[in-house]
């Protein structure tokens, strides 16, 4: 038989023990939690993973490696702390994850955690979820959005290990709130179209139990942290329900205008091996030795390239 409809679907039903890691920091890992739940109902073996926003060293929680914590409900409640909310709320339905909080680190501190953690659990697929579009960006781009969490983690993860790595990219239309260019982001899907690098799309879909489970889960959040709820994922919330335009669900957004719309609640899928070939700045990026020096390469690299023109999707 040959590839299956969508490509990414055959990955995961392939894989026996799935790292799902927020790429791109705060609130990315709950954009992962449907895919997580849908594994562990499969029958999957699921550890957790996120870069992290938090202050880590006052939490409590295991140190398990320099800037790797483990995290679980019984760590002190923070100000800011996305992954204790999912860990509290993992717990309420008798889950007992791993869970793992990357401090934001040079990619080659990193990139041993991310060995160190696969290694440990067997991990024989890595998914990598963005909650936005920033994390598909080449370089040259009119506006790279916060790309340096998004970059550090994608090639960190691919030097860590020659094992397939996927990323998950949900939120199409949030990250316009940062200066993306969606134009871009779909030329720069046309150009991984082409080297196969890109492995389909589907989307979340009200009422259904993946649809429910994140609902619930960003409700969670929303309560534990009602002062910094988090602007994408309320938004990817609000797209599955419905709502469409300039809709705000937080008033984080007030003063800006949103485009909520239905293709924010869709998983754009690529091999993180053949974005990292695209990216501009992915080798050097990797000598970096601390997440200044990180910021500094992507910054210098893209200001030196030719920047593509910032044009409108022509609807």
């Amino acid at each position: 038989m040959g590839p299956s409809l969508i490509p990414a679907l055959q990955k995961l039903e392939e894989s026996n023990r799935v790292l799902v890691v927020g790429c791109g920091g705060g609130f990315d890992v709950y954009a992962g939690i449907p895919i997580a739940t849908r594994l562990l109902a499969s029958g999957k073996t699921v550890v957790l993973a996120n870069l992290s926003f938090a202050a880590l060293p006052r939490s409590g929680a295991e140190k398990v490696l320099p800037s790797i914590w483990r995290i679980d409900r019984q760590c002190r409640d923070l100000p800011y702390f996305p992954e204790k909310w999912v860990s509290e709320w993992l717990a309420r339905r008798d889950l007992a994850l791993p869970i793992y909080a990357f401090e934001r680190s040079g990619p080659r501190e990193l990139s041993a955690g991310y060995r160190q953690i696969i290694s440990e659990h067997e991990v024989d697929l890595v998914l990598l979820i963005d909650g936005g579009t920033d994390s598909v960006i080449f370089g040259d781009e009119p506006g790279l959005g916060t790309v340096v969490e998004d970059a550090v983690s994608v090639v960190a993860a691919s030097a860590a290990t020659e094992k397939f790595i996927m990323l998950a990219s949900i939120g199409f239309g949030i990250d316009h709130f940062h200066g993306i260019s969606h134009h871009s982001f779909l030329q720069n899907t046309a150009h991984l179209i082409r080297d196969g690098g890109f492995l389909g799309t589907f989307s979340l879909t009200a009422n259904t139990d993946e649809a429910n489970d994140l609902m619930d889960l960003v409700e969670h959040a929303n309560r534990r942290q009602p002062a910094h709820r988090s602007i994408v994922m309320n938004s990817i919330v609000s797209a599955m329900r419905g709502e469409f335009g300039d809709y705000h669900a937080t008033d984080r957004t007030s003063g800006s205008e949103l485009f909520i719309n239905p293709l924010m609640a869709q998983y754009w899928f690529y091999s993180a091996h053949h974005l990292v070939r695209r990216m501009a700045y992915a080798t050097e990026l990797l000598e970096a030795q601390s997440w200044e020096e990180a910021q500094a390469i992507i910054e210098r690299t893209s200001q030196a390239m030719t920047r593509r023109p910032r044009l409108p999707i022509p609807l």
